[in-house]
């Protein structure tokens, strides 16, 4: 499915003006959700953010949907230690999308993708949950198979499990879309920790002290092109399964 938008900007945010959106009738709306935490010393705070946007911003290059700007603080606790990390509560986060979504459907959108680039944001699968029969199709993105299928693709070495944090897929995703974002250092800041049982209880520093899990030094710009590039195909599944429902 190719969009009808003009390409979007190298930038982070949409760019459409009130006149494009009208003219495309967007029926799926695209939100991405990141964070504002800790991703060791070589990425931003604004990681999970940046990741969300960038496969947002290729959803948005490759389908007619309405790209909407980004949520930049979510559901970070976890990360609560560290100088910089900020978080709102799963309840706040919550509010947020069900009152996007409702503002949606008041513009006529009936379908509101979930864009997700932090895996603490466990509050998002039950707002999908919950939107069952209240008159906005929802759909979270991506999901474990669609970054399985990615990490084949990219050829990411990395176990996803071991790949937890600052690691090989975040890192390539950066090098490859917003390389002036990563700082030097990742190529020497390996680490795993696989046995992670009591992470929600005790939080990220009682299992690592640079704030990584993962290998970022086996990351590439090419990985990252290739991580969007799958993710991008995997996306039109979520669009041909919303649009199937409402021809129901």
């Amino acid at each position: 499915m190719s969009g009808s938008q003009t390409p979007p900007a190298s930038g982070l945010l949409p760019r459409d003006s009130t006149e494009d959106v009208r003219t495309r009738q967007a029926d799926v709306a695209v939100l991405p959700i990141g964070s504002f935490e800790q991703h060791g010393a070589f990425l931003p705070l604004v990681t999970d953010t940046v990741v969300a946007c960038t496969v947002a911003r290729e959803i948005a290059a490759a389908h007619p949907v309405h790209h909407l700007p980004p949520l930049t603080i979510s559901c970070s606790h976890e990360h609560a230690d560290w100088p910089g990390t900020v978080s709102i509560s799963a309840a706040t986060l919550h509010a947020v999308v069900r009152d996007i979504a409702d503002s949606l459907r008041r513009s006529d959108v009936g379908s509101l993708i979930l864009v997700n680039g932090h895996g603490g944001n466990y509050v998002l699968r039950n707002v999908v949950q919950e939107s069952a029969g209240s008159g906005m199709r929802m759909a979270l993105f991506p999901g474990s198979a669609d970054w399985d299928a990615a990490r084949v693709a990219a050829g990411v070495q990395t176990p996803s499990h071991s790949d937890m944090h600052a690691g090989e897929v975040e890192t390539s995703i950066l090098l490859h879309s917003h390389p002036e974002l990563v700082r030097p250092g990742y190529e020497t800041s390996d680490f795993l920790a696989d046995d992670r049982k009591h992470l929600l209880t005790l939080g990220m520093t009682a299992y690592t002290e640079s704030g990584v899990i993962g290998r970022p030094s086996m990351a590439s710009a090419d990985k990252g092109k290739k991580l969007l590039a799958s993710l991008v195909e995997s996306f039109g599944e979520y669009v041909s399964l919303l649009t199937r429902q409402e021809t129901r």
